[in-house]
């Protein structure tokens, strides 16, 4: 038996915590509490008996603040594509475009070389 480290991460603290790092797009934060999830992920197979009683019941505790990081997410997506959108506009307004090789001018160089 290979038994989690305690104190091991609270889930419901965790998920909590990225879903304010998140609504404030702090990616550091975000990418440490990526980490502890990834190790949360690989304890759960390892893990029997006993402590494999006590992450289930830490997955449950969780469930609330699951939703709510959902939910932030979700938001997130939207507003990414929002944004998108948004720039896709402003480029097509501009007459400009991302190119292969940085900005370009639709339809040639700009100085009438079709």
């Amino acid at each position: 038996m290979n038994p989690v480290p305690y104190p091991s991460p609270d889930l419901k603290g965790l998920v909590a915590e990225a879903a304010e790092a998140l609504a404030r797009l702090d990616a550091v934060r975000l990418e440490e509490l990526a980490v502890s999830c990834m190790a949360l992920n690989r304890e759960w197979p390892a893990a029997c008996g006993q402590d494999r009683e006590w992450m289930a019941r830490e997955a449950r505790a969780a469930q609330g603040e699951m939703a709510i990081l959902a939910r932030v997410l979700e938001a997130t997506r939207s507003n990414l594509k929002v944004m998108r959108r948004l720039q896709e506009v402003s480029e097509r307004r501009s007459g400009w475009r991302e190119g292969g090789t940085g900005t370009e001018w639709p339809g040639g160089d700009g100085y009438g070389h079709d």
